[in-house]
């Protein structure tokens, strides 16, 4: 009887705390969605009812929202330009932040210990410190007005560099390079056949994380262009007005046109990610 209610017990234990695992997944992904929600409820209603109450419902200004904003901005522009700088960086900053990381992993040199502390270091350091340095640096170069300023630095990019360098450390084998070395291989064939493909999963989740960070980005392009042909989508979404403040009817729906590249490059690397991963294990066992 005892075995019994203790069985019963634990199974009751079990489902409580699945039941209450499942509420909190349910109130997180709730609240994680929330904005996304204001967003596209917002982009259906007009100035007056977004900002005088809480909108849950969708509105009928949806079709008004869009003939301001296609009056005010070039979406196909802004599109074209975001893919432009997104892809770009995302292609600069992925190959060299990966060489980079493969020099620090498996190569040994002197003050290695010491650069790598530096890139730690500076990982922790808040990019706006920089800007006004920055600025005035790409002033005196006279680079404004120019997608060459925002992708250049990216080859810098710390997070990536140690992001990738500590998965080499568990998923990159010392003894497949030195048997390629052996074989005859030069070191760019090395990297280009056997790192980059044993890197691809690491690859695919900076890539993603990369080109929504480009996409999203504001205060860069804010500060080093100033030709409204090559705003990036985010710019000229923040520009749109009506005759005298930010119509954010309009700005909603831009941000929700806005949004929709993103998510499918999400999913789309999302999908690689797992099928890379599940792979990858099933090779290891």
């Amino acid at each position: 009887m005892n075995t019994k209610t203790n069985v019963n017990a634990l199974v009751f234990r079990r489902k409580l705390v699945h039941g209450l695992l499942i509420a909190f997944c349910s109130l997180v992904a709730i609240t994680a969605f929330y904005p996304f929600f204001v967003m596209i409820v917002s982009s259906t209603h007009d100035n007056f009812n977004i900002v005088s109450k809480i909108n849950l419902l969708p509105g009928s200004h949806l079709a008004e929202n869009y003939e301001r904003l296609t009056r005010n901005m070039n979406i196909l522009t802004g599109i074209k330009n975001s893919i432009i700088l997104s892809v770009s960086v995302t292609v600069v900053e992925t190959y060299f932040t990966v060489m980079t990381a493969y020099a620090f992993a498996k190569f040994r040199f002197r003050g290695r210990s010491l650069l790598f502390g530096v890139i730690l270091v500076f990982m922790m350091l808040p990019g706006q410190l920089g800007i006004i340095g920055f600025y005035k640096e790409i002033q005196a170069l006279k680079m404004m007005n120019s997608y060459l300023p925002l992708i250049i630095p990216t080859i810098a990019n710390c997070f990536a560099v140690f992001f990738y360098k500590q998965y080499m450390d568990t998923s990159l084998p010392s003894e497949l390079i030195e048997a390629s070395i052996m074989d005859g291989c030069k070191e760019i064939q090395i990297f280009h056949s056997i790192v980059i493909p044993l890197v691809k999963p690491a690859m695919v989740t900076q890539a993603v994380l990369t080109f929504i960070g480009t996409w999203n980005s504001y205060l860069n392009p804010l500060i080093l262009l100033n030709n409204k042909e090559k705003f990036t989508l985010t710019l000229m979404i923040a520009t749109v007005r009506d005759a005298t403040n930010a119509d954010y009817g309009a700005q909603y729906l831009g941000m929700v046109i806005s949004v929709i590249p993103t998510v499918i490059i999400y999913c789309f690397g999302s999908k690689t990610i797992m099928e890379k991963i599940t792979v990858g294990a099933a090779v290891k066992g």
